[in-house]
């Protein structure tokens, strides 16, 4: 997959110089450029780095000193696995790059727009020994650069997005959650928003009566670790997340089945489910749910499972 990015026109920016140690997200936050960190974080996972560096300004600039910064997150003591996210001014390439055979690309969607992700080995499900996204623009850069595409930027970064010991799908899940940190607000709202589980848009189908039909809910508790091994049955080809919707293709049809999650609380969750079966109609509902454990047996023998557990429904 071909990068969106461009080169930028100038690539003769000074090294960063100055870095000191002990730093925390506090420090972030007195910086006047977008830095941004997850809500989300996987188990076990802690802030290991903070570190800010400077660039120096060009012959053809004042003088200024130009903050960037990089963080890295992992699961401490064993360090298996880590986040992390490190910014650049300008005189960047291509980052999602990987001289290994056994690799892969594919596009995410995400709060900062599309990420191009190359990650290895190559397959859908597993932990990655390498994940890596293309550079994205903040918000400063797209500003300034629209006004001049030739000026250096100011205030404007790219951020650049890794990974390693973790599966595809949990890095999407931290950068869905990523914000800037001095935005409090966007933060608490993010965090709320990422804090539900992800969960297959056809599940909720399921409780959901047919529209020639009248009476829901049909399905009232379902086995999510089923759901998440079932991967014939709730295929995520085609599954993509479009502002605050997980969208996923309906079976047969040019339509679709996707939520959003109104109000998450603990364990309850409260979402609305939208479903189109290809033509002008789009039915909605309201639906409440607990995720649980329960125990049962399977093939004779004790398993505990997750099961999601309507308690209401409302048509919209």
């Amino acid at each position: 997959m071909t990068s969106w990015l461009a080169a930028c026109a100038s690539a003769c920016s000074l090294s960063a110089v100055h870095s000191t140690p002990e730093l925390t997200l506090d420090d972030l936050r007195k910086l006047e450029i977008i830095c941004f960190v997850p809500s989300y974080l996987p188990k076990d996972f802690r802030l290991q780095r903070v570190d800010i560096t400077y660039d120096e300004p060009g012959p053809d600039e004042a003088k200024h000193a130009f903050p960037l910064y990089s963080i890295v997150y992992g699961n401490d003591p064993r360090n298996a696995a880590t986040f992390s996210i490190e910014s650049a001014r300008e005189g960047i390439g291509d980052r999602n790059i990987m001289e290994e055979e056994d690799s892969e690309e594919t596009e995410i969607q995400t709060p900062l727009g599309p990420m191009y992700l190359i990650y290895r080995p190559k397959g859908k499900d597993g932990r990655k020994d390498e994940i890596k996204t293309n550079w994205v623009e903040d918000s400063n850069m797209k500003a300034e650069t629209s006004k001049n595409a030739e000026r250096h930027p100011v205030l404007g970064r790219f951020h650049g997005f890794s990974a390693t010991g973790i599966s595809v799908a949990e890095f999407s899940k931290i950068v869905q959650s990523l914000h800037p940190v001095r935005d409090e607000k966007a933060a608490t709202l993010r965090a709320a928003e990422t804090s539900a589980p992800k969960i297959h848009p056809k599940v909720f189908s399921m409780i959901n009566c047919w529209i020639s039909d009248s009476e829901s809910p049909v399905v009232t508790e379902i086995n999510l670790d089923a759901v998440e091994k079932n991967g014939n049955e709730f295929n995520e080809s085609g599954l993509k997340q479009d502002d605050e919707w997980l969208q996923s293709p309906a079976s047969d049809s040019n339509g679709f089945m996707r939520y959003r999650v109104l109000e998450s609380k603990g364990n309850h969750y409260r979402v609305e489910y939208q479903e189109n079966g290809g033509g002008t109609l789009t039915t909605a509902s309201i639906i409440e749910f607990d995720i649980e454990k329960r125990n049962i047996h399977r093939d004779g023998k004790p398993v505990t499972i997750r099961v999601l557990r309507v308690s209401s429904y409302a048509e919209k």
